[in-house]
């Protein structure tokens, strides 16, 4: 078996690391970038950080901001009329997941006019051209957007989320810089955080798992582990190593895929507009439990990565469950709710199991499952 492994050709890390944008723009002779980012990041002058160094350069520049916390393909199609409207010839996405998921599929179909119907990037679309030059500059530490091959789209009209896979929408540079991601509130910081710890364990899990992945994957767990209760108090420290931890965790799974954790996170998200992050860390403690008979035997590399103290001396079954119970606890410290109570309806458990096994992150998990599992799963969290 062969393992792929696709990765930014560029990447600049640490405090003042934004202060490469610009050398990186000039090198490539741009002239214009289009500035893809959100309205509360322009709000709150997060943004700014970026733009007053174009100001100050006197690069030139136009900003998008169409974009809501769940991208949409309206959103998509607004970007994309917008970007060829003003003349840019590069792009820097400036945000969390939403959107660099927003600024890929812009640039996609601007360099691959064919797929300008966005539902016919679902999957893994044959797209010829990579997108246009992006520069991705992260505002969570989170999804890791900035270095992953995937990104994800709300289809508004059939209240359902899609993934896309191209290794053609992966920013040539990341810029990943704590300072801006000093401003995000607790509860973000937090959320973010439990999806960047899901991405490096269902990284970890994952059938595809391969050598190179599981030293970014426990890596990651490591760092998010020591780091994501202090970020949540707004330490510097903390900031920088959630900032790296969650850039390794993408490094892993981008390249080796997830699991029913995401599949069942990304339907409620699209149903309630739950914040993903949230939905996969309510999620993750119970697909740990349901992969256990499958990948149980991986729990005790997760759990020494988070520090379970005297793991080695432990039992297998004492071991897996020390690690699941080490990430309840995790989850619990940085507040997360443990249920799916006040978000989840029963009615809606039909549509959302169908949807989730449909999911493109589905097929990755360790253990096959079925709709009728994936039912089960969302009823224990009632």
């Amino acid at each position: 078996m062969s393992n792929r492994i696709v990765l930014n050709s560029i990447s600049h890390h640490g405090t003042g690391a934004i202060a490469n944008i610009l050398p990186e723009l000039s090198a490539r002779g741009c002239a214009k970038a289009f500035v893809c980012t959100d309205p509360d990041l322009l709000k709150f002058n997060v943004a700014q950080k970026v733009t007053d160094l174009l100001d100050k350069a006197g690069f030139a520049y136009e900003i998008f901001s169409d974009v809501k916390a769940n991208p949409t393909i309206e959103n998509v199609q607004s970007g994309v009329k917008a970007y060829r409207q003003s003349g840019a010839d590069c792009m820097i996405a400036i945000g969390g997941g939403s959107a660099m998921d927003a600024a890929k599929a812009i640039g996609i179909i601007i360099n691959n006019p064919e797929f300008e119907d966005v539902r016919s990037l679902e999957g893994v679309a044959p797209t010829k051209n990579h997108a246009v030059f992006t520069i991705a500059v992260p505002t969570t530490a989170g999804t890791a957007a900035e270095v992953t091959i995937n990104y994800v789209i709300t289809d508004v009209e059939k209240k359902r989320k899609f993934v896309c896979v191209d290794v053609n929408d992966i920013p040539e540079v990341a810029v990943v810089d704590p300072d801006m991601m000093s401003s995000m509130p607790q509860s973000l910081t937090a959320a973010t955080g439990m999806d960047a710890l899901t991405h490096a364990i269902e990284g970890y899990i994952t059938k595809g798992a391969c050598a190179i992945s599981d030293m970014f994957h426990l890596e990651a767990i490591r760092l998010i582990s020591q780091h994501l209760r202090s970020a949540v108090g707004n330490d510097p420290v903390g900031r920088e190593g959630m900032a790296l931890g969650q850039y390794i965790a993408g490094m892993g799974f981008s390249n080796v895929g997830l699991g029913i954790v995401h599949s069942m996170a990304h339907g409620l998200s699209a149903l309630y507009d739950t914040p993903h992050g949230v939905a996969c860390a309510i999620i993750l403690p119970t697909g740990l439990e349901y992969n256990k008979t499958v990948a149980g035997p991986r729990y005790r590399a997760i759990g020494k990565a988070m520090g379970v103290d005297g793991i080695d001396e432990m039992s297998e079954p004492g071991a897996i469950e020390a690690a699941i119970a080490a990430v309840r606890q995790l989850s619990a410290d940085v507040g997360i709710p443990a249920g799916l109570q006040g978000i989840l309806k029963e009615e809606d458990v039909a549509f959302l199991s169908e949807f989730a096994f449909a999911d493109a992150c589905r097929p990755g998990n360790p253990r096959d499952t079925s709709v009728e599992e994936i039912a089960a799963l969302y009823r224990g969290l009632l």
